[in-house]
């Protein structure tokens, strides 16, 4: 099968740019996909469409639909296209929505099976995921939070922990790098490394632990940036550094740990072992799994106990060791109550954008343009200085910056001027990620340990999708947990397309300024002081009981 990617040019092979924009979205996340074969971008099963067939169906239909007509998608397959109007979404889609007493991974595996459901990850099935560089950025910006509130604003000559070299997890070593630190990734599956050595992302490989350690400690004592890929298990490795005394200064951990049958890769096992071992006998994969959590758990806990900055990065590693018995597995933080919380308060989170022309010289136009006239927005100023010297381009060229409420709407609606008037090669799509302000309910990732004890209620991204289908949104997604995440989650996602026309300026303003709105509305609501701050100085309208 030839391999897919996204369509490039200003060629329309669709009845519109909106219609274009969405099938390149799609093409893109597959062409920057870990397992394209598969479908599967990203975690070991977030996928874009539930199987070829319903792929097909889904390029079929983005190739003859009407400007006035919705294409509906259930768990990645299309169901239907109804008639609606030229400023309803011309996607709306639901994935992995499970009632809540059958919201396991068990019933969500046998779902799976059967052919009847999907994991869409968080922009994998809502075809927004744009490469690395999303999970970089997020990454960079933990990593410079930690640096502000435990070290002095500087992580130079300090040596960071952490594993997972997979579609999510391959970001950290270059994150690691551009915050001047030493980073030691560990990975079982010596592709992965070496597929981030062949990316850039990471720059030395070694089977070697000592050889590792000791390419670590040079780094640190010279006070120099390097990522080293370790092939090893972490629930192997990290006992071992405890049992060494060593003590890293930040940990965590990017393995798929969400997910025990087709994600973690339990101690004394091979890719090729998991394969079979799950095909023979999953309840024992399932058990090695959590066996071997557990052990790399009580190692990070232990790093924690002898002063290294420890956090959980969303991969719901602590559930499972919790699950298996590690009772005190939620002593380690949450990234997002810890560092991130008082932006999301504001609803600051991560905005994206795509040339969809294909043409780099768009984003250099659009990072020109933020340098000149977001001067105040020193997270996203930054990033752009820093992306433009270290991530490369993946797939159809993009962007990622962290803006706020109206921030978004005045870059997007200059970028659709931009478009208009030919400065821009083409048309360019706008989304974010799932884990933003008002878009995810997860108590243990996005919602834990909230002011007034709101964590569980997926009220929000369930409005928050309603109300971006009523903003007119180009793409509209609601998606919720599967594999190891079970019914741990419920996100939505949005995607606009600004393609130089008056109708974009109106779906961009409304749907961006009243996404935001509601992010800042979720954390006033639950008491945060930054968004009652928020709401006071852009006047958004808040009824206060």
């Amino acid at each position: 099968m030839e391999r897919i990617s996204a369509f490039r040019g200003t060629q329309l092979r669709c009845k519109g740019w909106r219609q274009e924009a969405l099938l390149r979205m799609l093409e893109n996340v597959l062409e920057n996909g870990e397992n394209q074969k598969d479908l599967v971008v990203y975690a070991a099963l977030g996928k874009a469409a539930r199987n070829w067939e319903a792929y097909h169906a889904i390029v079929d239909t983005l190739l003859n639909i009407e400007e006035d007509e919705t294409l509906v998608i259930q768990s990645g397959k299309p169901i239907g296209i109804l008639k609606t109007h030229a400023f309803a979404p011309l996607v709306i889609m639901a994935n992995c929505n499970i009632v809540g007493k059958w919201a396991t991974s068990d019933h969500f595996y046998d779902l799976q099976e059967k052919g009847l459901i999907m994991w869409g990850g968080l922009t994998a099935a809502a075809w927004q995921y744009i490469g690395s560089q999303g999970v970089i950025q997020g990454t960079y910006e933990i990593f410079a939070a930690i640096a502000k509130k435990h070290f002095d604003d500087s992580l130079i000559g300090k040596f960071i922990l952490t594993a997972g070299l997979g579609g999510m997890g391959g970001a950290q070593p270059l994150a690691g790098v551009m915050v001047g630190a030493a980073i030691l990734v560990v990975e079982i599956d010596e592709a992965r490394v070496d597929k981030r050595i062949a990316d850039g992302y990471l720059q030395r490989k070694t089977e070697d632990i000592d050889e590792a350690l000791r390419w670590i400690k040079e780094a640190t004592a010279k006070g120099e940036s390097v990522s080293v890929g370790l092939v090893g298990n972490a629930a192997d490795i990290y006992p071992e550094l405890v049992k060494r005394n060593i003590t890293p200064d930040i940990v965590t951990d990017q393995t798929s740990a969400h997910d025990l049958l087709y994600g973690y890769i339990p101690a004394d096992y091979s890719p090729e072992d998991v394969k079979r071992v799950r095909e023979n006998n999953p309840i024992k994969l399932k058990q090695d799994a959590q066996s071997s959590i557990a052990l790399e758990v009580a190692a990070m806990l232990t790093f924690k106990k002898r002063g290294a900055i420890v956090f959980d990065n969303g991969n719901n590693i602590r559930t499972q060791a919790y699950q298996y018995g590690v009772k005190n597995a939620f002593e380690i933080d949450i990234f997002t109550e810890a560092y991130l919380r008082p932006l999301f308060s504001r609803a600051i989170g991560p905005f994206r954008w795509v040339a969809l022309t294909g043409e780099s010289n768009d984003i250099k136009t659009i990072d020109n343009y933020i340098l000149e006239h977001f001067k105040e927005n020193n997270i996203a100023t930054n990033w752009i200085s820093l992306a433009n010297k270290y991530v490369p381009f993946q797939g159809l060229p993009a962007r990622i910056g962290w803006f706020g409420h109206g921030e978004r709407t005045r870059l997007a609606l200059a970028v659709n001027e931009m478009v208009r008037t030919g400065i821009l090669s083409g048309p360019i799509a706008f989304s974010r990620d799932h884990l933003d302000a008002g878009a995810m309910t997860h108590p243990n990732i996005m919602t834990e340990r909230m002011k007034d004890g709101s964590d569980t209620i997926s009220d929000w991204p369930l409005l928050n999708a309603m109300l971006s289908c009523s903003s007119m949104a180009d793409l509209t997604a609601i998606h919720s947990g599967g594999g190891g995440y079970s019914g741990y989650m419920t996100s939505a996602g949005i995607t606009l397309v600004a393609d130089g026309t008056p109708e974009a300026d109106i779906r961009l303003k409304h749907a961006l300024d009243n996404d935001t709105s509601l992010g800042v509305l979720r954390y006033a609501d639950a008491g945060y002081e930054e968004s009652l701050d928020e709401i006071e100085k852009k006047g958004i309208r808040h009824i206060q009981l």
